[in-house]
């Protein structure tokens, strides 16, 4: 083998060392940070965040102490929780009827004090627990789109048409932590969030448990 060959070998060898050594170092790097996507828990309750997702964990309303107001379980007051509260349909009647079925309630929000509800100050407005107990969420339904249910010893509320879910399937809440934002998904002419009440498994009137509570006449 000549000199010249020689000296080839040699720079391959070297080149090869080299790569090697490259190589082995890229290995040991620490693996690249990566953000989780996850949007809550697999399954048919779950759905990517814009159309029905997970947006946050559940947060205490501030302007709400849980502990003021009796049993913890029974549903009490207005889930939107603003004096500009508009009920836009009442229990019982139109798509509410019958009543043992579809039997709730339809709120809305006046935003600019009209005294009549407007989309805009609707959408995406903060939906809050009426009482505490256990989150069961149901994406892309039929006809109430979004749904909560929140189930406690003896009550389950109902919150559809919502835009975005705030807490986790099985989440445990209190009265007057964020659940979920108004939207108008599912069978929905506009923004609202339909409210219902059951008791032992029959439907009750929101009327009857201070949905109207605080709102401006």
């Amino acid at each position: 083998m000549s000199w010249h060959e020689l000296g080839g070998v040699r720079a391959t060898l070297l080149i090869l060392a080299v790569l090697g050594v490259g190589y082995l170092l890229l290995q040991s790097r620490p693996a690249e940070t990566r953000l989780s996507n996850w949007r809550g828990v697999a399954g048919a309750s779950a759905a990517p965040l814009g159309a029905g997702g997970i947006s946050g964990e559940a947060l205490p309303h501030g302007g709400l102490n849980p502990d003021a107001v009796g049993d913890q379980d029974m549903p009490t007051g207005n889930p939107l929780r603003t004096p500009r509260t508009v009920m836009t349909q009442g229990y019982g009647v139109g798509s509410h009827a019958p009543a043992e079925i579809w039997g709730g309630v339809d709120l809305a929000i006046d935003g600019d004090g009209d005294g009549q509800a407007d989309p805009q100050g609707t959408q995406d407005a903060p939906v809050y627990a009426t009482h505490g107990g256990r989150v069961e969420t149901h994406a892309d339904t039929w006809p109430g789109g979004n749904c909560v249910l929140l189930h406690a010893s003896g009550y389950r509320t109902t919150y559809c048409h919502l835009s975005r879910f705030a807490v986790a399937d099985g989440a445990q809440v209190r009265r007057g932590d964020l659940i979920a934002y108004v939207g108008s998904t599912g069978n929905s002419s506009g923004p609202h969030l339909h409210y219902e009440v059951w008791v032992g498994g029959v439907n009750h009137s929101p009327l009857d448990f201070g949905v109207l509570d605080g709102i401006r006449r």
